[in-house]
């Protein structure tokens, strides 16, 4: 029996601390855990909606888990701004560099028999191209969704950021993020008695 102890998990259980949107006014605090959830069954939705309206090939599942991890490294990195992570190329590629960094400081949290099981959803290849895209597309609509929960609760201060990512997941190219937006989002507006009504 192995007695060596690993931190992964305990370091993964800390992704409820990291708050997101920390330069704006929250009326309700958001964290990477809670964004993570909802981006991943997001993106599962999306593959599902490409395999059964688009004839696509997903796998529902393994889009479901790259949302679970797509943003595990901000334990490490903390959660940059947008505004200011893609502010220039030269900013967004020394990110991109810090994000794989702690990638892999993560991934050595594991033992060698697991680690190989959990690269492929830390480290992007090739292969996983149209999976990630997913997911990408499932982050933007998450943070709408954020957006318009704010929007609701008559915080002004996220107004311009909605309208931004609405033009961000336009110019995705999605066709499966595009049916989610005219077939699911609408209802994100409602109350809860009117989505009981339904």
């Amino acid at each position: 029996m192995n007695s060596r102890k690993y931190s992964f998990f305990a370091m993964l259980a800390r992704m409820k601390y990291i708050e997101r949107w920390a330069l704006m006014r929250n009326s309700v605090k958001e964290n990477i855990s809670e964004h993570s959830l909802e981006t991943s069954m997001i993106a599962h939705a999306l593959a599902l909606l490409g395999n059964k309206r688009l004839h696509k090939d997903y796998k529902p599942e393994h889009v479901a888990l790259l949302g679970i991890y797509h943003d595990c490294t901000e334990i490490i990195t903390g959660d940059m701004p947008t505004p200011i992570k893609y502010e220039n190329n030269e900013i967004q590629s020394a990110y991109k560099q810090i994000e794989k960094t702690a990638a892999f400081r993560l991934l050595n949290m594991l033992p060698d028999d697991l680690r190989t099981e959990y690269e492929p959803y830390f480290l992007e290849t090739p292969s996983d191209k149209e999976a990630r895209r997913l997911v990408k597309a499932a982050d933007k609509i998450s943070a709408l969704i954020k957006c318009t929960e704010e929007g609701k609760a008559g915080n002004q201060e996220f107004r311009s950021a909605e309208l931004s990512i609405k033009n961000a997941i336009k110019e995705l190219n999605c066709p499966e993020a595009n049916i989610f937006m005219e077939e699911f989002f609408p209802m994100y507006q409602m109350t809860l008695d009117e989505l009981n009504s339904f």
